[in-house]
């Protein structure tokens, strides 16, 4: 049985949405674990660093992974892109862990850096995805 022509679409964006979004929560998930300190209990506690930080680990998570969504063809391709995507993110943070103690103590500086190369580096990953 055939689709109507306006539903393949809509399950297109569905699969895909559903999809990303699931693999945005499995990332946060794992960075969380692979940081020192616990991110949600800190920004529980209003420490903006820690936020910041995630913040920019989230951003430079799913830049790539709306290139991915662009240019791939399959939403198996481009859970393949964010597995990449994602263990570069986490290799920003292991580059950076010498900051790990400052953004638990709140001081923002070098959240925003951390914060910064997690951006950078989603952003040259993101433009790093093409055909």
């Amino acid at each position: 049985m055939d689709l109507p022509l306006f539903l393949k679409p809509v399950l297109s964006f569905l699969g895909y949405l559903l999809s990303s979004g699931a693999m945005l929560g499995l990332f946060v998930w794992i960075y969380a674990r692979v940081t020192p300190y616990r991110e949600f209990e800190l920004i529980a506690h209003n420490n903006n660093a820690a936020a910041i930080a995630l913040g920019g680990a989230v951003l430079g998570f799913t830049l790539p992974l709306v290139a991915a969504i662009y240019f791939t063809r399959s939403i198996v391709e481009m859970a393949l892109w964010a597995l990449i995507t994602g263990i570069v993110q986490l290799l920003v943070f292991i580059a950076l862990r010498r900051q790990a103690g400052e953004i638990e103590a709140g001081h923002t500086a070098p959240a925003i850096l951390l914060a910064t190369f997690s951006v950078a580096i989603g952003l040259l990953n993101a433009a790093s995805i093409s055909y």
